[in-house]
């Protein structure tokens, strides 16, 4: 299917879509879907809508924003409900108010789904690339400019580029450049951002540690299963939620928070706010 669109496709496009994460897809998905003829540009195909840090959809907030964006027809919840492994509803001794649907989810399926998703709608292309630059003309966008040479006519640019811009790794005391470990990170458009008078930073997130199961013991920890009845997250989807898989629960202790704290003047999560995450941990 890929391959027949590339051959059908032209450098000229109503909407181009800058990176394929969650937000890019779902911003891709949406243009196409109004008819208009729309380009999804990420630099790895292999990596649409990866679920980097934590493999779940939902928790407080998240969880109703995505059950909005599928009653106005998004893609989301009926892909996290194709590849779940186990749901929650959270906060249910709280009021409804506070109950936020949470799905763990197949990392992979959740990628391979949205892929083909991507792959199989009308009027939208998938191109394998960088955009590294920019133009205007009486400040408006006419075109973007690819690390492969390539240029692209448009009369609108969605940016859901992430953490790739510029983007840094921080793993202890060293630090490189690189957008996910193993993956480089996206030089240019950020200056080309600055020069059309926008300001730019970084978006900071926190990769949770990689732990060898083997190196567990899981008898000094609670189980966790789904909910009896899960409800899934897509108001559109009948199928059946598979909700087998068991998570597992540790506690800190006042050890524990005493040897972090010896760290943090090393940590870059918490540098210039040792402060105030002292305060937090006493």
């Amino acid at each position: 299917m890929f391959h027949v669109k590339q051959q059908q496709m032209n450098n000229i496009f109503d909407v181009i879509v800058v990176g394929a994460g969650h937000a890019g897809c779902e911003a891709a998905m949406a243009a196409s879907h109004l008819g208009a003829k729309t380009l999804l540009i990420t630099m790895n195909l292999d990596t649409i809508a990866q679920m980097s840090c934590n493999p779940a959809i939902g928790g407080v907030a998240k969880g109703q924003i995505v059950r909005e964006i599928d009653a106005l027809g998004g893609y989301t919840a009926k892909i996290t409900d194709k590849s779940t492994i186990q749901f929650r509803m959270l906060n249910r001794s709280k009021g409804p108010a506070m109950w936020s649907p949470r799905a763990q989810c197949d990392k992979q399926k959740f990628s391979k789904y949205w892929k083909e998703q991507l792959e199989k709608q009308n009027n939208l292309f998938l191109r394998e690339d960088t955009v590294i630059d920019l133009k205007t003309e009486n400040n408006k966008i006419v075109s973007v400019q690819t690390k492969l040479g390539a240029t692209f006519e448009t009369k609108a640019l969605i940016l859901t580029n992430g953490t790739f811009l510029n983007g840094k790794i921080h793993i202890g005391e060293v630090n490189f450049s690189g957008g996910r470990i193993g993956e480089q990170a996206s030089f240019g458009l950020t200056e080309k951002l600055v020069q059309l008078n926008f300001k730019t930073n970084r978006l900071k997130t926190g990769t949770p540690v990689r732990i060898d199961g083997r190196t567990i013991d899981f008898s000094k920890m609670e189980k966790q299963f789904g909910d009896e009845h899960p409800q899934g997250f897509s108001f559109y989807n009948k199928m059946p939620i598979v909700n087998k898989q068991c998570c597992w629960i540790c506690y800190t202790n006042q050890q524990i928070h005493d040897t972090l704290k010896t760290g943090f003047e090393f940590s870059p999560m918490f540098q210039g706010r040792i402060k105030e995450f002292l305060h937090i941990f006493n």
